[in-house]
């Protein structure tokens, strides 16, 4: 077996999670509204596991580096998975709820971050595009996300537990046959990550992608419940993450080569900007079925957002702390904005609707895209960071 080979396991786990995670980020709203929750309650359970993986994913970050192995962490939190998602997903008391939440998501906030951590690694070592192998997350997404949407919308909602718990099997299973990164470092010690929070650009970075990242934050929370006012079934709502995601995975395989071409903060800018334009249509519509048009622009808004600044950001971390410093941006730029999204989106969803919800996120991604524009100005005046 080749080097390139090897990636096959990796490829494995991230469709395969990415696969289940559509049906806690597209679903799961869904299934809250059956239980009989309302929208302000469903902000409050989704604005959990962001607050959740605010301290989850930096401890599981320094887990892995101070350990120095990904692969055993990752088995470690899926496993956790496993056990909790059984209880959680069967729950149908709100205090229930809410506490099974804050378990469930202290093992799953971390997975995604620790599977992107570890393909940007063995990318590193192999010479090959990071978007090559992250891809295949997308299109474990885009496959489930339409084919989960018919399966509930002919069995019901109601029955969501069972195809996420087979998915959650099948990745906890190929999380053994992954290869772990090898790095011949001294282990870290709690206070070196100091070093993270010493570091402006990277502070300032951070904060300069905040709006933007709450604006897509809330579109993950809300689209399925807009679609769903707008008078669209579950199927719409599959058809129309499938063709999101299938456009965000079709931008990432091919991100590698724009980064030799552009500067990745102006990039990112430009997704921000086409954000921005995407919420505006989804405030001006009136058929559900235009949403699903429209979510062809995923790719150039989130698509361009999260490989251009995931790349980015590892140019400002520490090599000894690759895994927690993409932790702490996962924390950021899903977990503070995900509360926010959550809570301020659901308060905004249940008072004013759905459309007054994207124009504001329009306004928001605008803003954001101007902080980052002028981050990239007063960076690159300032400092020698590339």
């Amino acid at each position: 077996m080749t080097n390139k080979d090897s990636l096959w396991p990796l490829k494995m786990l991230l469709f395969c999670f990415y696969g289940a995670n559509t049906m806690v980020v597209s679903f799961l709203p869904l299934l809250l509204t059956y239980r009989g929750l309302s929208g302000q309650e469903i902000g409050w359970v989704l604005a959990i596991g962001p607050a959740v993986s605010i301290v989850a994913q930096p401890f599981w970050g320094f887990i892995s580096d101070k350990f120095q192995t990904v692969r055993k962490v990752l088995i470690m939190t899926l496993i956790g998975l496993l056990i909790s998602g059984f209880f959680y997903f069967q729950a149908k008391n709100l205090i229930i709820i809410l506490g099974l939440s804050i378990v469930f998501y202290f093992f799953q906030s971390s997975i995604a971050p620790l599977s992107d951590s570890l393909a940007q690694r063995r990318a590193e070592q192999l010479g090959v595009p990071f978007g090559s192998i992250r891809t295949w997350g997308s299109i474990g997404f885009a496959t489930f996300s339409i084919l989960i949407g018919e399966i509930v919308d002919w069995t019901g909602i109601q029955y969501l537990i069972i195809p996420y718990f087979m998915m959650a099997s099948v990745t906890l299973f190929i999380s053994t046959r992954v290869k772990d990164v090898t790095i011949e470092r001294t282990s870290i010690q709690i206070k070196d990550l100091q070093k993270l929070f010493k570091n402006p650009p990277l502070i300032l970075f951070l904060a300069a992608l905040f709006l933007v990242a709450v604006t897509h934050r809330m579109n993950d929370s809300y689209m399925s419940l807009f679609i769903n006012q707008l008078g669209g079934g579950d199927n719409l709502v599959g058809i129309a993450w499938f063709v999101g995601v299938v456009s965000e995975a079709l931008v990432i395989a091919f991100a590698g080569k724009w980064l030799k071409k552009l500067h990745p903060l102006i990039f990112i800018v430009a997704s921000g900007l086409i954000f921005s334009l995407r919420w505006m249509l989804y405030s001006l519509i009136t058929t559900p079925s235009l949403i699903i048009i429209f979510q062809v622009l995923n790719g150039l808004s989130y698509g361009v957002f999260f490989v251009m600044s995931f790349q980015y950001v590892t140019r400002l971390i520490p090599v000894q702390l690759q895994t927690s410093g993409h932790l702490l941006y996962s924390t950021v730029i899903f977990g503070i904005s995900g509360i926010v999204a959550s809570l301020g989106g659901g308060y905004l969803f249940e008072q004013f609707g759905g459309a007054t919800l994207y124009f504001v996120m329009a306004i928001l991604a605008l803003l954001g895209s101007c902080f980052i524009l002028l981050y990239h100005i007063i960076i690159r005046k300032t400092t020698r960071v590339v």
